[in-house]
């Protein structure tokens, strides 16, 4: 029976697709599996049975990806299960942005207590007022699956929408609206754009993409959309922007001290996911993909190993190697199954993933134990899974 282990608190829609093979424990140290929202495991002692983890979310910063391909952890994630949601948070935040909803609600609730509230409304209202969105040109800075909603919905509303994407692929072209219109550069993208949300991971080369130069080629009263992650904007800059409007409204869901105490800027506390929806829709598919790993050695959305879709062994056995991508471990790893003549091997896979590998034999008549103790004494393998 495998266990497994939550770190936080997951939806029970998610936890009911578990059959009786599994036991959920509250002991972390003797988990299989994890599954994982906002904890941070960067510091955490590994299990010693841990084979996969789960994070119930897009991203995955709170996971030491690397050090976990090492030890043969495969980790997952759950790209587009909380994409409505996030979409659905940039239309309420470009809303906020240009009507200033927020000062009405807080005028209204200042002087809640006037008796002619009805009639001193009428005058106040003045200072509320915004502009429409119809009309107005968004600019989406990623394709994924957050970023083609968001494209969606803004054509809907009729906006022009322009997109960047340097991993966008033709295939995914009728997933856009037909006026869509895809920029060369980011460069053309601030220049055409009204608004500006981002749907990007955190990389080196994204860390502080909106900075002072390139809201220096942005148009006058632009606003920015933050649902990705806090440092992909340059706060300095940010804050000379909205002194000197540039930038009408900076909209982040990721408040810091900074952005907290800043004029022009509405923070949202991180709830780009946090509906129920969401929720439990990450759940449920972090769920699925632990067990078809467990049960199949499946791997989809993984973040730190390669992609490999398998249906359920036939074969006597199905060995599921992790190891590094060298040359040499393919043939190493087939000489040693094939060492007994009597073997037979019914199917091998071989997909590879930047410095890692994953490697599937299914086998006939192998003496298991004699095959495993030879593969796991090869240099560069992480792990050997066996499974019947």
């Amino acid at each position: 029976m495998m266990k497994l282990h939550c770190l936080n608190n997951i939806s029970k829609y998610g936890l009911g697709l578990l059959s009786n093979k599994y036991e959920i424990t509250k002991d972390f140290h003797e988990s299989d599996l994890i599954l994982v929202r906002s904890a941070i495991m960067h510091d955490m002692e590994i299990p010693e049975n841990l084979i996969a983890v789960a994070r119930a979310g897009a991203g995955v910063n709170n996971i030491p990806l690397e050090k976990y391909a090492r030890k043969g952890i495969v980790v997952f994630n759950t790209p587009g299960a909380n994409a409505n949601g996030v979409k659905e948070l940039v239309i309420a935040g470009m809303l906020l942005s240009i009507r200033d909803i927020h000062g009405g609600l807080n005028w209204v609730k200042n002087n809640s207590g006037d008796p002619e509230i009805a009639k001193t409304v009428e005058k106040a209202k003045a200072q509320f007022g915004g502009t429409e969105i119809l009309g107005k040109s968004i600019g989406i800075v990623g394709l994924g699956a957050i970023g083609i909603l968001v494209a969606n919905a803004c054509y809907a509303l009729g906006m022009k929408v322009y997109g960047f994407d340097v991993y966008f692929t033709e295939e995914r072209r009728h997933l856009l609206p037909a006026d869509f219109i895809f920029c060369d550069s980011l460069e053309e993208l601030y220049t055409a754009s009204d608004f500006i949300t981002l749907h990007v991971p955190l990389t080196p080369d994204t860390k502080g993409m909106i900075n002072e130069e390139s809201l220096g080629i942005m148009k006058d009263g632009v606003v920015i959309l933050n649902y990705s992650r806090d440092s992909l904007v340059d706060d300095n800059a940010m804050e000379k922007a909205i002194e000197n409007k540039k930038v009408r409204k900076y909209v982040t869901d990721f408040p810091n001290p900074r952005t907290a105490n800043m004029d022009g800027v509405l923070c949202i506390p991180h709830l780009g996911a946090s509906t129920e929806e969401s929720e439990d829709n990450c759940a449920m598919m972090a769920v699925r993909q632990l067990v078809n790993y467990a049960e199949t050695g499946s791997i989809a959305n993984s973040v730190n190993f390669p992609s490999c879709d398998l249906a359920i062994c036939e074969s006597e056995v199905r060995l599921a190697i992790l190891h590094e991508n060298k040359p040499t471990i393919l043939n190493t790893l087939t000489e040693i199954i094939s060492k007994n003549p009597k073997t037979k091997i019914t199917k091998l896979i071989n997909n590879v993933k930047g410095e890692v590998a994953y490697t599937v034999f299914d086998i006939d008549y192998g003496p298991i134990d004699e095959i495993q103790k030879g593969i796991i004494s090869i240099d560069g393998v992480y792990r050997i899974r066996v499974i019947k």
